[in-house]
């Protein structure tokens, strides 16, 4: 006797179609919303891996790592993002909050300084590059702090964000 499902595929899929670039960044960009970044960057991975280069694409990916905490998939993936388009004030944004959170503060500040200067209305990039400000240099690896003596976006020590500051204002979301 015959398998009826001797395709190797599971019951009920035998006909389906594989999911297109599109579909694949619809369902990663549901799931952004939804703040699920990790499983994001996994769909979103599949949609790039389908059609590679599109911007669309890899601004998403880059959201899905810098927010699931992985910045250094998050600084490649904005770069990529730049070689298509070197004037994309949101690219030079993300990849400067990506270097900084790598402890790479003098190439944050450049790539800050290039957002705001290709979108000065944008308050978003101006207040991250006076966060950065020219404070004291650490080495990589040690977490950096804001001019207050906060990390990045968050709190001081032992208190609330200063008035005005929005906790998670250094994502690029």
């Amino acid at each position: 006797m015959d398998d009826e499902h001797g395709s190797g595929r599971e019951p009920g899929t035998e006909d389906a179609e594989p999911e297109t670039a599109y579909e694949l960044l619809r369902r990663g960009q549901t799931l952004l919303e939804g703040r699920h970044h990790a499983q994001a960057a996994i769909v979103l991975e599949r949609a790039d891996r389908v059609e590679p280069g599109k911007a669309s694409i890899l601004e998403a990916l880059g959201r899905a790592y810098f927010n699931s905490g992985q910045h250094e998939p998050a600084r490649a993936t904005f770069d990529r993002l730049l070689q298509l388009d070197p004037s994309e004030h949101y690219a030079h944004f993300a990849l400067g909050q990506s270097l900084k959170r790598l402890g790479r503060r003098e190439e944050a500040g450049t790539h800050l300084r290039l957002a705001v200067a290709l979108s000065p209305e944008s308050r978003l990039y101006r207040e991250a590059l006076a966060r950065l400000g020219s404070g004291p240099r650490r080495p990589p690896g040690l977490p950096s702090r804001d001019q207050d003596g906060s990390p990045p976006g968050g709190p001081p020590p032992g208190g609330s964000p200063p008035v005005g500051q929005e906790p998670d204002a250094d994502q690029p979301v």
